[in-house]
């Protein structure tokens, strides 16, 4: 008799992400869709919360409903857990509990754990995960302190609630704001755009946030020394800092002519900080420029940073897309930077995320803009913030059918999870023969 052999399947990291994340947004449409979750006390419909939930746990902070006037306390609590697990991730925030509870930390969770935060190597990850946690909490702490003044001064004793939640927001780069009312529904942060405090803590917890926890290990341990740092964190930082200050100049030249100088440099700023990851907005979106709603679906494409709260294809791909395209031009063989050569593999995938994300992006624009019959453009805005998970909306979002809602949760999740995790997650286990076929030459360009 011939033995029969069984292999144990086991899911990969990747697919143990996908679903963690799916888990996390059906709990949290099921309790966002009890009573007890709004101000009036009445069942929400399944689509629509499951739209809130979706949005909440890959923060991206599109709503159908007023967060602020629709969502009972219970509901608000609810969607700032949501942001907080989805912010962190599913697996680090399970992680942190097993740690919590002294648990020993296998092999697996700990590869787990690593293609999460998208950690170099295993090695370290669990100290790595307690100063992500660790971070996070003395960070939205911090700008929950220092929004406290405001919030209270304005809002009494509620304001400590508005503090916390706006923090976490923010740290998380949700772009959920409870400052809407019946009368006045979302308004996001339009009251507080001449505001300096505001506008800096909510800019600096957005840039934290976004730039990586990988980045922020890099900053503790090296401090100021630069030289020191990861070429991953050396890439980050630079990239990002290029993000923000020459749109910023942009909008600032070519925009906001109808406010004073001191607003329209703040605005322009907040609005260049905000637009890539945070969905947070200062001044109505939609009384601005086609051209500065371009640049801003452009900014909305490269999002935040891996290993990050933020969605998008990444600033790394955006990276190594233009140092790729600095050699090609330069008729180097390779590319690079700070001294150090970029990988075959990590040009690749680089190529492969950004052709991901702008397919979703064009795809979904376009799906809506045909059901709905709204300007293409408009269309291809929301599309942009959903997949890359910022939340900015030129007023769309909330008058959209359910359809055009179906497409933009499904923009939201595969944005959320990650281009690579998507494709490790979806072919892994895949042939992956090695046999290498003649080559034959083609034109490009």
């Amino acid at each position: 008799m011939t033995e029969k052999t069984y292999k144990k399947k086991h899911l990969t990291s990747f697919q143990l992400i996908i679903l963690g994340f799916a888990g996390v947004i059906l709990l949290g449409t099921v309790l966002l869709m009890l009573p007890c979750s709004t101000l009036d006390k009445v069942p929400t419909p399944f689509h629509e919360a499951l739209f809130t939930a979706t949005s909440a746990v890959c923060v991206t902070g599109l709503v159908l409903k007023d967060t602020g006037s629709y969502w009972s306390m219970a509901g608000q609590t609810i969607i700032l857990a949501l942001i907080q697990i989805g912010g962190l991730g599913v697996i680090t925030v399970a992680a942190s509990f097993s740690l919590l509870s002294g648990e020993r930390i296998s092999l697996m969770k700990r590869s787990t754990m690593q293609d999460a935060i998208s950690a170099p190597k295993v090695g370290g990850i669990v100290r790595l995960t307690r100063f992500i946690i660790k971070g996070t909490f003395l960070m939205e702490a911090a700008g929950a302190l220092l929004l406290l003044p405001v919030f209270m001064g304005d809002y009494g004793k509620k304001g400590i609630w508005m503090s916390v939640f706006h923090s976490i927001s923010a740290f998380c780069n949700a772009g959920f704001d409870i400052l809407g009312t019946a009368d006045d529904p979302f308004p996001s942060l339009i009251g507080y755009s001449g505001n300096v405090l505001v506008n800096v803590v909510i800019m600096l917890l957005i840039i934290v946030g976004g730039i990586g926890f990988l980045t922020w290990d890099d900053i503790y341990t090296n401090k100021l020394n630069f030289q020191r740092y990861r070429m991953q964190s050396k890439i980050i930082l630079i990239t990002t800092a290029g993000l923000i200050l020459f749109p910023a100049i942009f909008f600032f030249v070519c925009d906001l002519n109808d406010l004073s100088a001191g607003k329209r440099l703040l605005a322009a700023l907040f609005q260049s900080v905000t637009t890539r990851t945070a969905g947070f907005n200062t001044i109505n979106i939609s009384d601005m420029s086609a051209a500065s709603q371009t640049v801003m679906i452009l900014l909305m494409l490269v999002g935040g940073s891996p290993g990050s709260t933020a969605g998008g294809m990444k600033t790394t791909t955006f990276a190594v897309l233009i140092l790729n395209a600095i050699a090609t031009f330069r008729s180097q063989e390779n590319a690079g930077a700070f001294g150090r050569r970029l990988e075959y593999n990590v040009i690749k995938n680089a190529a492969t995320i950004a052709m991901l994300y702008f397919i979703l992006f064009f795809c979904g624009g376009i799906a809506i803009s045909v059901y709905e019959g709204f300007p293409l453009l408009d269309c291809l805005y929301e599309a942009a913030s959903a997949v890359d998970t910022v939340g900015l909306t030129l007023g769309l979002t909330p008058r959209l059918h359910v359809f055009s809602q179906t497409v933009l949760i499904i923009l939201m999740y595969l944005g959320r999870v990650g281009g690579l995790t998507l494709i490790y997650a979806v072919f892994s286990g895949g042939n992956k023969g090695n046999a290498r076929l003649p080559v034959e030459k083609i034109i490009v360009g």
